[in-house]
């Protein structure tokens, strides 16, 4: 008699995922009018599960990104590293948007997905306006950190935490006890995080099958043009740009790269958020591809928060898209402008809900297109917001390992070994 060998987690996810999408389109096409389907599976069943896994993973995020930034911190021995860390992160997230919206803005005007496009929409939509820059600096540091935390306000944590951290090193013996709780809280919240991993696939499940249950395939349809350019950029931006950058910046194996990355991006798929994956992120970047703490724990939290590049690819698209709806024709100055707006609103809105469409709506006011026009796109942005997260979360783990590599904070022998990490999922 031979033990089975037990299923990974990436494929008891993936299972979880298509089982979810199979459900759903069942419901949708043959129990849309039962109202028992609806009321106590869809919207009872499905909604509870769903939420109850994603707010779990929000549970996580604020204790666990406050705790490990202050142990990165307070180990710090060179405070002036802060800034190196601080400086090279920003630099490879702007960089890594302006190219992802490049590539967008290129691939649209070269698939053209609005020419010949008659949408009807009597959807409205207005624009929340986007806080200045100077408000934007203030908020950064907080006024209440207890409110912040509160409030999971992941800039103004981020900049608490910091302060806290480099307290901590300078406070001689009492800084060391310090740090040692800190250090030892840091390893009981991962174990909590593998904990919760394993109940991932089920709550993909719920996730996944609410949504197909709801998503119309007539909405997809109509919009098939802009929904397979954006999701031709997302893919080529994930498996073209970042294992280059990777290639071309650290000598490491991008292939290795993508094979660990597939639980986190799962993850950040079936949940549609950077910050609910944060938790997973780190321990991906942490315990699969050996970054140090010291630089994970900045890099990652940074990055669920200002990296933007699958936003600025749905812009990018989205521009191109309704100025060839509403027949306008956009110079070369109007796309240079649409890339740097794009590219520095991804810091400047960094934080606020609703970021994607608030930083849409400044794209576009600022090259004289409706706004409206965003209205027209939202019926499918859901299925491309999980796409585009799941990249955004690649992104911040791509960054993460070429910082911790320029820092000789990267274990080389544990980014090669394909099992490492492993053991914690199970």
């Amino acid at each position: 008699m031979t033990d089975k060998k037990p299923l990974s987690l990436t494929m008891r996810i993936v299972i979880g995922m298509f089982t979810g999408i199979l459900i759903g389109a069942i419901i949708q096409n043959l129990l849309a009018d039962s109202v028992f389907v609806q009321e106590y599976i869809v919207e009872g069943i499905f909604l509870v599960g769903g939420k109850i896994f994603v707010n779990s993973l929000k549970m996580l995020v604020v204790p666990l990104v406050f705790v490990s930034l202050i142990c990165g911190t307070c180990s710090l021995s060179d405070p002036s590293k802060l800034g190196r860390l601080g400086g090279k992160s920003i630099l490879l997230y702007l960089t890594t948007t302006a190219i992802a919206i490049t590539l967008a803005i290129g691939l649209a005007l070269l698939i053209a997905p609005g020419e010949g496009q008659n949408l009807p929409s009597d959807a409205v939509f207005s624009a929340k306006e986007a806080p200045s820059l100077a408000q934007v600096l203030i908020n950064i540091v907080p006024s209440n950190p207890m409110e912040a935390l509160a409030q999971g306000n992941m800039l103004q944590i981020i900049v608490f935490a910091l302060l806290f951290g480099v307290s901590i090193s300078l406070a001689g013996e009492s800084g060391k006890r310090i740090s040692s709780f800190f250090v030892d809280l840091n390893e009981v919240m991962m174990k909590l995080v593998a904990i919760l991993m394993n109940l991932a696939p089920y709550g993909v499940f719920f996730l996944m099958a609410k949504l197909f249950s709801e998503i119309s395939i007539k909405t997809i349809a109509n919009l098939g043009s802009y929904f397979l350019v954006v999701l031709l950029a997302l893919f080529i931006h994930a498996l073209v740009t970042y294992p280059v950058m990777l290639k071309v910046l650290t000598g490491l194996s991008p292939i290795t790269f993508i094979r660990k990355m597939r639980d986190a991006a799962l993850f950040a798929f079936s949940t549609a958020s950077s910050n609910a994956t944060i938790p997973v992120t780190l321990e991906t970047a942490t315990k699969k591809m050996g970054v140090s703490n010291n630089v994970a724990s900045f890099t990652v939290p940074l990055g669920a928060t200002i990296n933007m590049d699958g936003t600025a690819i749905m812009q990018g698209v989205a521009t191109v898209f309704i100025a060839q709806l509403f027949n306008v024709d956009l110079t070369l100055n109007d796309y240079m402008m649409v890339i740097l707006t794009a590219t520095l609103a991804s810091i400047g809105t960094a934080g606020v809900p609703g970021v994607g469409l608030i930083m849409l709506a400044m794209v576009l006011q600022q090259v004289g297109l409706p706004v409206e026009g965003i209205a027209l796109i939202m019926g499918v942005d859901r299925l491309l917001d999980m796409t585009r997260t799941a990249v955004n979360v690649t992104g911040d783990s791509m960054v993460t390992v070429i910082v911790a590599k320029s820092e000789k904070e990267l274990d080389v022998e544990v980014y090669r070994n394909p099992w490492a990490g492993n053991k914690s999922d199970d």
